[in-house]
């Protein structure tokens, strides 16, 4: 499959990059809009200026198998975080207090990406991407120069503003969100977000505009659209119902979803905070039935065999 960016008019690219890194100049990337002026060095809710932060990178094989295949999915993990939920499994790096994390240039950033296609990794999977997504594409140019060509994963928490979703249009090809909350309580108590479930559905309704249904290839690789991943949280069974039908209902059918349920308390949550709880242990299967019954049939199966065995592969 060739991606979708390397079809793009290079004038087009060129307009979307000047236009998103003007959000940066009175910072309204995300729905916190906090209107700092990162080119001036000013950092808001997501503590990150001019240039991106990378904690770390390399070929991942504990994401989806539609992403990892044999030889892996190229995450690039950001620092920074335009949520900070209080239950964060890289607590340190989203609030970039963690010693890895290193502001690096937009050429730096595209031979990363280059790095990581000439590894074998079939996608380029960006993690917390939202408020670094002018970064990116500053850096697209200089990839695709130096031979990228891999489609896009843009791993996201799903509290995005559509307005800069829209600049990702034809650029990227799998949007894979988060779907974190269903009650604006909940968004308020985990990541003082009481807006997330507006944003979050707004949000899905214009990856799913773009991309669509999430397709495969003939060796189950996905090559463009929607994925959708729902963490199970302690007690949030009746939201994941409501997450679920409206995936169903307003989304598509035929949405890609993954229910996870490996939730652990960290950071603040781990102190004690909101979030300390753990989930039941028969809580997965009841999501699943739950998201059957809602009309949904591709969820993503678990098979620690099949992840061996291309582990093995390699």
């Amino acid at each position: 499959m060739t991606a979708s960016y390397l079809a793009m008019d290079s004038g087009i690219l060129q307009e979307r990059i000047e236009r998103s890194l003007e959000l940066l100049m009175s910072c309204r990337l995300c729905p916190r809009q906090c209107g700092v002026d990162r080119f001036a060095g000013e950092k808001g809710y997501c503590r990150t200026g001019r240039f991106a932060e990378v904690a770390s990178y390399g070929p991942h094989f504990g994401e989806e198998q539609v992403l990892v295949g044999t030889r892996g999915s190229g995450t690039i993990f950001f620092c920074g975080c335009n949520l900070l939920c209080n239950f964060c499994q890289n607590y340190e790096i989203s609030r970039v207090s963690d010693p890895d994390c290193q502001p690096v240039s937009d050429e730096k950033l595209a031979a990363i990406m280059v790095e990581l296609q000439e590894a074998g990794c079939h996608n380029i999977n960006f993690v917390t991407p939202t408020h670094v997504m002018p970064q990116i594409l500053a850096a697209l140019p200089h990839a695709i120069r130096a031979g990228l060509r891999v489609p896009l994963v843009y791993n996201c928490g799903g509290y995005e503003r559509v307005e800069s979703l829209q600049l990702l249009d034809r650029i990227v090809d799998i949007y894979m969100p988060d779907t974190k909350f269903w009650d604006s309580r909940s968004g308020l108590r985990y990541a003082n977000a009481p807006d997330y479930p507006e944003k979050m559905k707004a949000a899905l309704a214009e990856i799913q505009r773009q991309v669509g249904d999430l397709r495969l290839d003939a060796q189950g690789l996905a090559e463009q659209g929607l994925l959708v991943r729902h963490l199970l949280m302690p007690g949030g069974l009746a939201e994941g119902r409501a997450i679920f039908h409206f995936l169903a209902k307003e989304i598509s059918p035929n949405c890609y979803v993954n229910i996870m349920d490996q939730y652990r308390p960290c950071g603040e949550a781990a102190l004690g905070g909101e979030g300390g709880g753990m989930i039941e242990s028969t809580m997965y299967n009841q999501a699943i039935r739950a998201a059957k019954s809602a009309g949904l049939s591709r969820l993503d199966q678990r098979d620690l065999a099949e992840l061996i065995r291309r582990l093995m592969a390699r």
